[in-house]
């Protein structure tokens, strides 16, 4: 039924006889010739009885004779029909555009065997009458091809019969196997895709099932592409039968019933098959190539000449050098020079050409990003980058940049990444990335640590000299600038390159620049350790724990302790430098701990007992031994006499006075040992080790103070003093 206006079907309805409805694309018989005329023209101008009847006419011609004139009408029609499809096929730009070629093929196929038979019938009835026997297009066909020799027309056949049914039906017939089947196999996947993006919200219902039909479609088109190429396969093996058959009963009906020599017979007979083979071939030729276009556009967007042109001009060096080769070729001798030498220039020109237009479009491309760009307000920062705080930054004068990527020696990034590197190793502590950024507001060689944006150190190099220090503490004698090491504040010099020989012969100790900055780097860190042991590190300790540990932290978090008291026990041995690598330990020891107190001074210490092989062994001399100078009995008393409580917490409540001469007394007693290249540990008391350690980190914080539960049993021990 056809489709009408509102008011077209409202007028149809209230007009329409109460029996016998009529369709709204018919007109009711009301009698009279007219009307029965008008019934008539109005069946043919609806698409599906035109189609139904040209059908039926194919169909016809396989079983009634055809006049010479509308056999040539049926063979212009045939040839005109697959000239559109070719056509077609190259301006589609996909293949689901022409999704209804499969039938199409089906009908060409069929037109152009019917159109074989109807023609064979008039060339064995009247094909001794002369040429024009089966009409004026297979006369005019092999006279052209043939040009008066049958030999040449059969040759030109049997060559166009090969190349249509060997390479253009086999290769486009293959194809679409190939493309069906792999359609085939993604079809499940490409529906999962499709339910994953409407489950995600990407799509709505209606793409998705706009999607699904089509998939349905495209599986379908493929499917049926593997099938109707075995039509042109078939139609090229009966073309060539056809001829060979006709030749054949041609010889015999020309010899036989209208006595013609052998000779005039052959002539007459094969020039009008082999005109009727290659009229039926032609068109063949052409819709199988035009299958061809449309099976293998299935990875190509676009239609057929903006793929093939936009490809083959997308690399002007090619073109380049099939110009410089046509041109080679043309200067050989017997070749041709004119052709040669036009398409050499032509396609040396279009590479130029197209050279020229590609740095034109990117010349114009970075000019309008630049003026967008100029045009453009600079975006304004966010003000919570403002916020951001480096854990640690290296800050360097504008003479020091080269040392970042200087390749003599080691580069100041190599000595930070061992640096890291080697605090996880000795401390169980990962360094934080340090920003290395140039400071135009400081002198040429002075840099400056910064922790938490906070300054921990300065200092100055010389870039191109070598620090020179005397371990035993004398006078240097070189030749060069007198310095303070910026580390440790010893007396040092700066003396220039050649020096590092003689300097090495006396036994000073010489540094690079870079190592003197990234000494000063280890040293701040290792002061500051505890501050940038955050929480989010101290979580990512635990997760990152062995799996058999894993039981050990869900029973203490949240249960015992939370992940920030842990934090605290950590920063706590940090701030003393002790090493927290081995985690699983300390963990044991808070559950432990945790079983008696919450404090976490408290549970520090305990930790510290348990630490006690690896805190004995971090200070154990070259002799195997660890030197001690103990805290004297009367001191032990004061300071335990001085403790006051106040609930869980503990406090020292010790006089100015006794604090003052404490601090004189421990400060002789090291400076003594110090001078005498000697570094002990304090020892004290488990109770009092930590209040002695919080004075004596004050004015002395490069001693270490152990307690007695700290010494390991089997360390020995050598007792240097007593404060």
């Amino acid at each position: 039924m056809t489709d009408t206006s509102q008011a077209g079907a409202t007028d149809i309805a209230t007009t329409a006889p109460a029996e016998g409805a009529v369709d709204a694309g018919e007109t009711p018989a009301a009698g009279g010739g007219g009307d029965a005329f008008g019934q008539f023209t109005a069946l043919f101008r609806r698409p599906d009885i035109g189609l139904a009847l040209g059908i039926v006419a194919i169909l016809v011609m396989l079983i009634l004779p055809m006049p010479k004139w509308l056999l040539d009408s049926g063979l212009a029609i045939s040839i005109t029909f697959s000239v559109l499809v070719l056509m077609t096929s190259l301006f589609i730009r996909t293949p689901l555009e022409f999704s209804s070629f499969p039938t199409i093929l089906l009908i060409a196929t069929m037109l152009r065997l019917s159109l074989n038979l109807a023609s064979t019938r008039l060339i064995l009835a009247d094909g001794h009458s002369g040429p024009e026997a089966a009409g004026q297009v297979i006369q005019a066909f092999g006279n052209f091809v043939m040009s008066g020799n049958f030999v040449i027309g059969i040759i030109v056949f049997v060559i166009h019969v090969l190349v249509n049914f060997i390479v253009i039906t086999m290769g486009s017939g293959r194809i679409a196997e190939v493309a069906a089947r792999f359609s085939l196999d993604a079809l499940p996947g490409k529906q999962m895709a499709i339910d994953a993006d409407l489950s995600a919200g990407l799509i709505t219902e209606d793409d998705a099932r706009e999607r699904r039909k089509k998939l349905e479609e495209e599986s379908s088109f493929f499917g049926a592409m593997d099938g109707a190429a075995k039509f042109v396969r078939g139609d090229a093996i009966a073309g060539l039968l056809i001829t060979f058959i006709n030749i054949i009963a041609g010889m015999i009906i020309g010899v036989g019933q209208q006595g013609l020599t052998m000779g005039q017979a052959a002539e007459a007979y094969t020039l009008l098959t082999v005109g009727d083979g290659l009229v039926s071939q032609i068109p063949a030729i052409i819709v199988s190539t035009a299958a061809g276009m449309v099976v293998t556009k299935a990875g190509v967007s676009g239609s057929a000449e903006k793929a093939v042109f936009g490809q083959l001009s997308g690399y002007p060096a090619a073109l380049g050098v099939s110009g410089f080769l046509l041109f080679c070729l043309a200067l050989l001798p017997g070749i041709p020079l004119v052709p040669f030498m036009a398409l050499a220039g032509a396609t040396g020109g279009g590479a130029w050409l197209i050279t020229q237009r590609r740095q034109t479009a990117i010349d114009d491309g970075e000019a309008a990003e630049a003026a967008e760009a100029a045009a453009a307000p600079a975006a304004e920062e966010p003000i919570s980058t403002a916020l951001q705080i480096d854990q640690i930054r290296l800050e360097l004068g504008y003479g020091l940049l080269a040392m970042i990527n200087s390749e003599k020696g080691q580069r100041l990034t190599d000595q930070i990444r061992a640096l890291r590197r080697q605090l996880a190793t000795e401390m169980g502590f990962i360094l934080p990335a340090v920003r290395i950024q140039d400071n135009m507001q400081l002198g040429p060689t002075t840099y400056i640590v910064r922790v938490k944006e906070i300054e921990a150190g300065r200092g100055e190099v010389r870039p191109n000299m070598l620090l020179v220090m005397d371990p035993r503490g004398d006078a240097i004698t070189l030749p060069g600038e007198e310095t303070v090491e910026p580390t440790f504040g010893l007396p040092a010099m700066w003396v220039s390159e050649p020096n590092k020989e003689e300097a090495l012969f006396r036994g000073y100790t010489v540094v690079d620049p870079p190592t003197v900055i990234t000494t000063h780097l280890t040293e701040s860190v290792k002061d500051n350790m505890a501050e940038m042991l955050s929480y989010a590190e101290t979580q990512r300790l635990l997760d990152e724990l062995d799996k058999e540990h894993q039981k050990l932290v869900s029973d203490l978090v949240p249960n015992l302790i939370t992940v920030g008291g842990i934090q605290r026990v950590l920063q706590n041995l940090l701030a003393e430098r002790a090493s927290i690598r081995d985690l699983a330990t300390i963990l044991e020891a808070i559950n432990e701990a945790c079983a008696a107190t919450r404090n976490v001074s408290v549970i520090t210490e305990h930790v510290r007992s348990r630490l006690s092989r690896q805190l004995s062994d971090a200070y154990i001399n070259d002799d195997g031994f660890l030197q001690i100078v103990t805290l004297s009995p009367e001191w032990e008393q004061a300071f335990s006499e001085s403790l006051t409580s106040d609930g869980d917490e503990v406090h020292l409540a010790m006089a100015p006075s006794r604090l003052q001469d404490f601090i004189t007394a421990v400060r002789a007693e090291f400076d003594k040992h110090a001078m005498a290249g000697e570094t002990p540990v304090f020892l004290t008391s488990p109770s009092v080790r930590p209040y002695a350690r919080s004075l004596i980190e004050r004015f002395r914080p490069q001693t270490t103070v152990l307690s007695q539960n700290e010494i390991h049993p089997k360390v020995r021990i050598r007792t240097l003093g007593v404060v």
